[in-house]
């Protein structure tokens, strides 16, 4: 993130929904304000916001956005399939 904003915001609260649908109790969230931190923004090569990183398991993924295509967002972090949000029911 670079500051609150309402992407930001967002992204975080689809990233929350989506982890607790996919992978409930199974996941480490870590927020990082890129303005607040620019030193861990350039360790870790952030150039847009908001990204998020998963680092575990590997190969680290990377997406960046508000995250509200969640059945993109799952499948470009990785996340398994055996959950279903109610927003992918049909």
């Amino acid at each position: 993130m670079a500051g609150q904003t309402e992407r930001s915001e967002a992204a975080v609260a689809n990233l929350r929904l989506l982890c607790e649908s996919k992978v409930p109790g199974r996941y480490e969230l870590e927020v990082i304000d890129a303005a607040e931190r620019p030193d861990v923004a350039a360790e870790e090569r952030i150039l847009a916001t908001p990204t998020v990183v998963r680092l575990a398991p590997l190969p680290q993924r990377r997406v960046i956005g508000d995250l509200s295509d969640h059945a993109r967002t799952a499948a470009a972090l990785g996340l398994p399939d055996s959950y279903v949000l109610p927003s992918e029911r049909r």
